[in-house]
């Protein structure tokens, strides 16, 4: 019986990646052509602006990102132990929520309009449509934070036909705001905000439908249960840290990039974070189908299980990530002038792109064991830790730009206190699930580590050999870095059992 199980809970997950990458193959397509677009119709200084002050809204989901998290986890944790609670959890999330938006709205618009009217570097004659871009950015942010529950409750029940079909939707929402944006004759810049908060009303109305047809225990109704509420602020209140200083990373970076070197080098922030989360979505496709099998494995007490798949978890992720990055690191500049048109590109934009993509492979390392963490609801310590370390971002980038620094200190500061956050999980998760360093270090790190520097060194003897900025030496580039880290990932990355397994799937076909 345990041995179907497993074979169901594998096929589970296979089903589920597949969905996810169908869905992220068509939004990165869907992506990276509207941001084209947007870029090319608002211009470099209005693209720079909506960067800047969307993500002056965005540094108050620090109120509630972990809270997004805790509604996350208690959701997939009552199914995982068949809880009898799952309606009272969910309704509680939802009034959470609808309290947590009502505070974003008393907050975020008189606090935003002070700082973007006497703080930031916006041009004077934007002023009137940069405060447009703030109102209607937080009424995007209410929306998104009503859906969390919605969201939450169809990952946790492993549809991910409806999260990858809502999700498509949204996507073709925002290629339609793009052409819109493109046949408009009036302000740009406004239209592009409210567009976007049109296609997020959308988006939750799709979610409320689906999940109130096929989850009986989302047909919401006013509930506030204390005790419920008492263990979800709990556990919020100490991933307020990590989740927090995850946030004042991003956007007080951006912030800070407005502050010292203006608006343009917003835009090319905004386009970094693009493609960030673009190439990171090769990883959550993966990520988001196993995260509910760890978090359910530690709610039915199979440890082993559960340590398998943060361990095979933690080099699929990488693996997956290198897949991608080898071939855009090595050719970020021709690649940028082919997705945005060599006229268009803002200054910093190349730098930022090669920095974010370390910064991804660093942290990808941690995905699974950041999931196995949330999983265990006791985070305090955790969090202290952890959370403390990533707060240095912020302060410590301010200290760099201050100090005369270049605009990419903010990335590399990130990827420095990105290894720092690696060692301090490893330590804490020995304390907390009896995690084997040791043995995580030798099957899963330096075997990752060892993979990454073998492709990217011979991708790099391969970039010394060839016309990169030609179209053709990009192709054969591309193409052979590609090959180059799946013949590493198979040789080195795998091990005797997962390569036969391979060889035979291969010869098999």
């Amino acid at each position: 019986m345990a041995d179907r199980n497993l074979s169901e809970n594998s096929r589970r997950i296979a089903r589920n990646t597949v969905l996810l990458y169908f869905r992220m193959f068509l939004l990165m397509a869907v992506g990276l052509y509207t941001s084209r677009v947007v870029l090319r119709s608002l211009g470099q200084i209005d693209f720079g602006v909506y960067g800047a002050v969307a993500g002056v809204v965005t540094l108050f989901t620090i109120l509630t990102a972990s809270m997004s998290g805790a509604i996350s986890r208690f959701i997939t944790f009552e199914l995982g132990k068949n809880g009898d609670r799952l309606k009272l959890v969910f309704s509680t999330a939802v009034s959470i929520q609808l309290l947590l938006a009502a505070a974003i709205v008393l907050l975020a618009d008189p606090i935003g309009l002070w700082w973007l009217n006497h703080k930031m570097v916006i041009p004077p004659d934007r002023l009137v449509a940069a405060r447009w871009v703030l109102h209607f950015s937080v009424l995007s942010l209410v929306v998104q934070l009503v859906s969390v529950p919605y969201n939450a409750a169809i990952i946790a029940h492993e549809r991910m036909d409806a999260f990858a079909g809502i999700s498509i939707f949204e996507g073709l929402g925002k290629l339609l705001v793009a052409y819109l944006l493109m046949v408009s004759a009036g302000d740009r810049l406004i239209l592009y905000a409210a567009l976007l908060a049109g296609v997020s009303l959308a988006t939750r109305l799709l979610y409320g439908i689906f999940c109130r047809r096929h989850f009986e225990e989302t047909r919401y109704g006013w509930k506030l249960d204390k005790q419920l509420f008492s263990e979800m602020f709990s556990f919020a209140g100490w991933d307020f840290i990590g989740s927090g200083a995850s946030i004042l990373r991003d956007q007080g970076g951006n912030q800070l990039l407005n502050l010292f070197y203006g608006p343009v080098t917003n835009g090319a922030w905004l386009l970094a974070a693009q493609v960030n989360s673009t190439v990171q979505k090769f990883v959550t496709s993966f990520t988001t189908a196993i995260n509910p099998q760890i978090t359910k494995s530690f709610a039915a007490g199979d440890k082993a299980y559960m340590m398998e798949l943060i361990f095979k978890g933690s080099r699929v992720s990488v693996y997956l990530l290198l897949l991608v990055v080898c071939p855009i690191l090595f050719n970020t500049p021709f690649l940028v002038n082919l997705w945005l048109g060599a006229d268009s590109v803002p200054l910093h934009t190349v730098q930022f792109i090669r920095l974010v993509l370390v910064y991804l492979l660093v942290e990808a390392v941690s995905y699974t064991m950041i999931t196995a963490m949330l999983a265990t609801g006791k985070i305090r310590n955790y969090q202290l830790l952890v959370g403390g370390l990533m707060l240095l971002n912020f302060p410590v980038s301010w200290l760099c730009l201050k100090l005369g620094a270049p605009a990419s200190c903010i990335y590399w500061v990130a990827i420095c206190i990105a290894f720092c956050c690696l060692s301090a999980r490893l330590y804490m998760l020995h304390g907390m699930i009896g995690l084997p360093v040791g043995r995580f270090l030798r099957e899963v790190f330096l075997n990752e580590l060892c993979v990454v520097l073998t492709a990217m060194a011979a991708a790099w003897a391969l970039s010394l050999l060839l016309p990169l900025e030609q179209a053709w030496g990009f192709l054969v580039h591309a193409t052979a870095s590609v090959l180059i880290a799946g013949l590493t990932i198979f040789l080195l990355g795998m091990n005797k059992a997962e390569r036969a397994f391979w060889t035979h799937k291969l010869l098999k076909r």
